[in-house]
């Protein structure tokens, strides 16, 4: 293989036995290929190249000649030259790195606003499979929404385990949701969360989940339930949100708050653009909990 040790010794190709093999020589062109038709695309000259580069002219002949086994140093700088990620230019496969340059431009070039919901699509196309991502189904949303009482209902009738996100966590740390905050913060908590995501995934291969509310603002943890479960966000009106609570005998959302509302509808506004990139969507709004399992189950066979 052509090796150089230093700028000053890169001038001399060095040959020794690997550079012989064809495999060897298939990769050393490939390479020089691809420095040669970035280089074309982006209009410069080698002088320009070498300029910009740090690297002689000479030896960026023999690079894309394929005669220069290039150190990874000089190729970075070659690769900063071309404003091309190093990993590009070392591609075993060329069509491949054209490929993910041109997928990674164009999502480059989408508004800021368009990318979670343009990577929860891809998740959902393909970061597993359909069937499997059907096994286990995941409901989101605001508290209030239904996510315990229909889960319990919908695992029931597919004979599937019910897991409370929120409760795991509660087990895991071994105190209550309160305390957790108290203690560790949000910070904690979402440790935690991803935590029990993760081995509730691990140990059941079918099941429905009830998640917390706030789930969805954590990118990683979302991205992991996007891609492991068909999921589910169960939607209703703000106002049936804080009854439906309080009804539980909850009433800390109004507790020393006079504008609990006008939060409630700020977080559900807040959050909206990321529950939609759910599967599905189910409005409970105006419905018993029988009529909301109805509208979920054909949601689920549809």
């Amino acid at each position: 293989m052509l090796t150089t040790q230093s700028k000053k010794s890169s001038q001399r190709p060095v040959y020794t036995k690997e550079s012989e093999s064809d495999n060897g020589r298939d990769y050393l062109a490939a390479l020089g290929d691809r420095v040669r038709e970035a280089r074309a695309r982006r209009g410069m000259s080698r002088k320009s190249l070498a300029a910009d580069s740090g690297v002689s002219e000479r030896y960026l002949a023999q690079l894309e000649a394929g005669l220069g086994n290039v150190s990874i140093l000089l190729l970075r700088q070659i690769a900063s030259a071309l404003s091309l990620p190093l990993t590009e230019l070392l591609a075993e496969d060329l069509d491949d790195a054209v490929e993910l340059t041109l997928t990674t431009q164009f999502l480059k070039r989408l508004p800021r606003q368009k990318l979670a919901a343009v990577r929860s699509q891809l998740v959902r196309d393909y970061g597993s499979a359909q069937d499997e991502r059907m096994k286990r189904i995941a409901l989101i949303g605001l508290r209030g929404a239904g996510k315990s009482t229909l889960g319990a209902k919908l695992a029931k009738a597919l004979g599937v385990p019910f897991v409370e996100l929120d409760r795991e966590v509660e087990r895991e740390a071994g105190t209550s949701l309160s305390e957790i905050f108290l203690l560790y913060g949000q910070a904690g908590y979402r440790r935690y969360e991803r935590r029990c995501l993760e081995r509730v995934l691990e140990g059941n291969d079918r099941a429905v989940i009830a998640t917390g509310g706030s789930i969805v603002s954590e990118p990683g943890t979302y991205e992991l339930l996007l891609s492991a479960c068909f999921t589910v966000w169960l939607k209703t009106e703000p106002e049936e949100h804080m009854a439906r609570v309080i009804a539980q005998g909850d009433t800390r959302p109004m507790a020393g708050n006079d504008q609990a509302m006008e939060d409630l509808r700020r977080i559900l506004e807040g959050r909206a653009v990321l529950y939609r990139q759910a599967d599905v969507t189910v409005d409970t709004a105006g419905k018993t909990p029988d009529q909301s399992l109805s509208a979920l189950r054909k949601a689920l066979a549809a």
